[in-house]
């Protein structure tokens, strides 16, 4: 097996910048858009942001399970997060979603993305979106914390090249900026999501979710068939993730209206009862028999329980501890969705100040 060839990190000689623009393009350094060259100048100006050494080492990632892990360093993840056009204030984050060791470029052939959730006082300290157009292109905090998830994720594992270290078959356009958006904990009836992972409210953190293959939409809820109506919407959603529910406060409030779903439990304990779906049905998936059928052979709950049902028994396929709520949206209307999305991890911000 050939030897992989490990860069060294270093200054590129002076060029001009349409050269530079091309040099990183040929070389996979992107994702395909312009970047922002991350001269000494700039990436010492963002390395102000931390209290971290710039060659301490924050995680490791590889892109493939088969691929020894690469290590980085804070300045390495610096000079990507000047790459994607992020504000030295937005570092902390930055370095808490490359501590996570969870990459935005691993390689399913299920073109998978990730989904980025931040929470507490770093949301306003920054200026994040966590209203109007907040997951879309519309706040600079937001866009470019996401993309620069990418970039770190995509260059310090040793690429994402299609064919060979991705094996998206379709590919998924939100690895653009990874779904990046702060939540609205201000307008939530409910405790916002890092507290329910165990953080304070004052702490300020990333949440990281993966997946996002699968999404199903609506309206509000509507008087009579709501339930009927939800029950729909889990269907859709693809048997190897987990429903996140997305509300805007609006709808949110209208669960509570309608359900006396008064905290986030009852409501996530109503989403697990009705996500039924016959075992027969359920297993005949491909999703499922590629991932999930493995895990219930060995014997792993409650997959195990569920091989055991006759085809025609309806079986619970979202467990309570799998379901998140999230609430975001500035009541513009009453639109949310279901992302099919896996939680994986909760990282502290503050820890990287």
């Amino acid at each position: 097996m050939p030897a992989i060839e490990v860069p060294v990190a270093g200054l590129i000689g002076p060029e001009t910048e349409d050269n530079l623009q091309q040099l990183f393009l040929e070389n996979n350094w992107t994702d395909k858009l312009p970047i922002v060259l991350p001269t000494r100048e700039r990436v010492d100006a963002m390395l102000k942001a931390t209290s971290h050494p710039p060659d301490e080492i924050v995680g490791h990632l590889q892109p493939v399970e088969f691929r020894a892990a690469w290590e980085f360093s804070v300045e390495q993840v610096a000079v990507n997060a000047v790459m994607a056009g992020a504000r030295p204030e937005y570092f902390p984050v930055i370095l808490a979603l490359a501590a996570s060791e969870l990459s935005a470029r691993s390689s399913s052939s299920s073109s998978s993305a990730m989904m980025v959730v931040v929470n507490g006082p770093i949301r306003h300290e920054i200026g994040m979106n966590c209203g109007v157009g907040a997951m879309g292109p519309y706040n600079h905090a937001n866009a470019t914390i996401g993309r620069a998830y990418g970039l770190l994720s995509q260059n310090l594992q040793g690429g994402s090249v299609p064919g060979e270290t991705y094996m998206g078959s379709q590919g998924n356009s939100y690895g653009y900026n990874n779904i990046t958006f702060a939540e609205n904990e201000e307008k939530s009836p409910w405790e916002p999501l890092h507290v329910q992972k165990g953080f304070k409210p004052t702490d300020s953190t990333v949440s990281i979710f993966f997946g996002c293959r699968s999404t199903t939409f609506c309206l509000g809820l509507r008087e009579k068939y709501w339930r009927e109506h939800v029950r729909d919407m889990l269907a859709g959603i693809d048997g190897q993730s987990m429903p996140c529910l997305l509300l805007d406060p609006i709808t949110a409030r209208q669960f509570i209206d309608r359900g006396d779903f008064d905290t986030k439990q009852k409501l996530i304990r109503f989403i697990h009862e009705i996500g039924e779906m016959p075992a027969g049905r359920y297993w005949d998936l491909q999703l499922v028999q590629n991932y999930v059928y493995p895990w219930a052979t060995f014997g792993q709950e409650p997959m195990a329980t569920w091989l055991k049902a006759k085809p025609d028994e309806p079986i619970r396929i979202f467990p309570e501890n799998e379901i998140n709520v999230v609430v975001v949206g500035g009541e513009a209307n009453a639109y949310w969705r279901i992302m099919g999305a896996k939680y994986r991890k909760t990282v502290s911000v503050d820890a990287w100040r």
